[in-house]
């Protein structure tokens, strides 16, 4: 990343916290956060969140550090700047942790960015998979959130009308 990414006029740009190589979460969070030390005056100054991305360590990610929501809140926390968020990527917080909703209401604050998908599977959010979206997303409404639902998954069918179908489902 240089300062001409932050300069092109984006809002937010997905970060990634690494694996964890054998840290423990105290370690990773501090490494985290002093790079990110570095890096958020140039995002404050172009206008642009940092949105670190929550993803499973159990299936797809099998050493990724952030894998539960507190790791993340504990780098924003510490940094103490809106322009460092969460991305809460519902469907990996599913398998690692459930209670979606309770969850993104107690952290609100601290997520700018969603994304969706179906568990089992990431595949279309859909009556075969295990969460109900639309509950989700009026917790979403409920809250003051006012930045981007992406959805995220890898379609079963024709791409373009399962996202049709998809943003119908989500559409609250």
């Amino acid at each position: 990343m240089c300062s001409s990414d932050l300069e092109a006029g984006i809002q937010n740009m997905i970060l990634f916290s690494g694996n964890r190589g054998g840290q423990d979460d105290a370690t990773g969070i501090q490494n985290c956060v002093k790079l990110l030390e570095k890096l958020v005056p140039m995002a404050e100054k172009a206008n642009v969140t940092f949105c670190i991305e929550y993803l499973n360590s159990k299936v797809d990610h099998k050493d990724y550090a952030f894998d539960h929501m507190s790791y993340g809140t504990s780098i924003c926390k510490a940094i103490g700047s809106p322009r460092v968020k969460l991305l809460y990527d519902i469907y990996h917080a599913q398998i690692m942790e459930g209670d979606v909703i309770r969850t993104l209401r107690d952290n609100i604050q601290y997520i700018g960015h969603f994304h969706t998908g179906g568990v089992p599977g990431r595949q279309d959010i859909d009556d075969t998979q295990e969460l109900y979206y639309p509950a989700i997303c009026k917790a979403i409404l409920a809250t003051d959130y006012a930045g981007w639902v992406a959805h995220e998954f890898l379609p079963k069918k024709d791409p373009i009308e399962t996202l049709a179908r998809c943003v119908k489902i989500c559409d609250v």
